[in-house]
């Protein structure tokens, strides 16, 4: 894709990319391993915060990204709709605001 394919690039154009790059591999190792490969990336993620440059994070949060929606695209879920629908609105955590105003201690 060049830069000005990817630019404005939705989630839900991010999930289509990695289905096309990586479907049919996606399909075959299945949503248990896929979650032990994005569980990883959190660990490589993590490691990257403590200790990496800025773009060694941002390649590890790229990577939580493409693993995160190859899960979602083998169980069939569109990413974007599913973001949109929780968090589209406004607070889902029970405060229903824009901004959010819980406890800031509290999990939303």
């Amino acid at each position: 894709m060049s830069e000005q394919q990817t630019d404005g690039l939705t989630i839900r154009g991010f999930q289509a990319r990695i289905h096309e790059l990586y479907g049919a591999k996606d399909a075959a190792r299945g949503d248990a391993a896929t979650f032990l490969w994005l569980t990883e990336e959190f660990g490589e993620l993590a490691t990257a915060l403590r200790s990496g440059s800025d773009e060694e994070l941002a390649l590890e949060m790229a990577d939580v990204l493409a693993w995160l929606v190859t899960l979602a695209s083998i169980r069939g879920i569109d990413l974007e709709a599913a973001a949109m629908r929780k968090y589209g609105l406004a607070c889902p955590g029970g405060c229903g605001q824009v901004p959010c105003a819980c406890d800031p201690a509290e999990k939303p």
